[in-house]
């Protein structure tokens, strides 16, 4: 007899293999990996980088790959190896779904980290980084790797949700010595208010 859990899986790989949005076939994915680790008695991983700039821009920024904040490393490979992903280099791919994903840092930076719960489908969901803890990503590298892609993107996600951010937050964040963008934030504030 096939477990009901087996099964459940198998009809998200399929619902994942027959959606033609790349934006909504990473994000299932990253949902089904959140509920075998929760079935295991595990937190969820919380989407970060570029997948979740595409998340929050509505695609207008694509992604090839699917980053997540997780710390525990050997329950997040066990349930990659499961659903068919092999370990290639920093990445863990599985070629039949066409995703790839990488786990570059164990935890957001701060306990109050806000983070976006989103339902895919019923019992299925995902976590995504806050848009402020988006936005002081962008900044830092739009700032301390030169990333003029990643100024852009701040800018847009700053003019596209400026009445729904945090701001007391953002400052905060912005001026903590390992982030120090508060300029930039306070020049993006101003064309904002334009």
């Amino acid at each position: 007899m096939v477990s009901l859990r087996l099964m459940d899986t198998t009809r998200i790989i399929d619902l994942i293999k027959n959606t033609e949005s790349p934006l909504k076939r990473q994000l299932l994915a990253v949902g089904l990996i959140s509920k075998l680790l929760e079935e295991r008695g595990k937190s969820a991983p919380i989407v970060i980088g570029g997948l979740a700039l595409s998340y929050y821009t509505r695609e207008v920024y694509f992604t090839a790959d699917i980053d997540l904040a997780y710390s525990d490393r050997e329950a997040i490979d066990e349930v990659l190896k499961e659903i068919g992903f092999r370990k290639k280099g920093r990445y863990w791919v599985n070629e039949n779904l066409e995703i790839a994903v990488e786990v570059p840092v164990g935890a957001l930076a701060g306990e109050e980290s806000p983070v976006e719960v989103v339902e895919l489908e019923p019992g299925l969901e995902c976590r995504i980084i806050g848009l402020e803890d988006l936005i002081i990503d962008r900044l830092n590298a739009c700032k301390h790797w030169k990333s003029q892609v990643d100024c852009e993107m701040a800018e847009l996600l700053i003019l596209k949700y400026r009445g729904d951010l945090d701001w007391s937050y953002l400052e905060r964040r912005a001026r903590l010595p390992e982030n120090d963008v508060f300029l930039e934030l306070e020049e993006l504030r101003k064309k904002a208010r334009q």
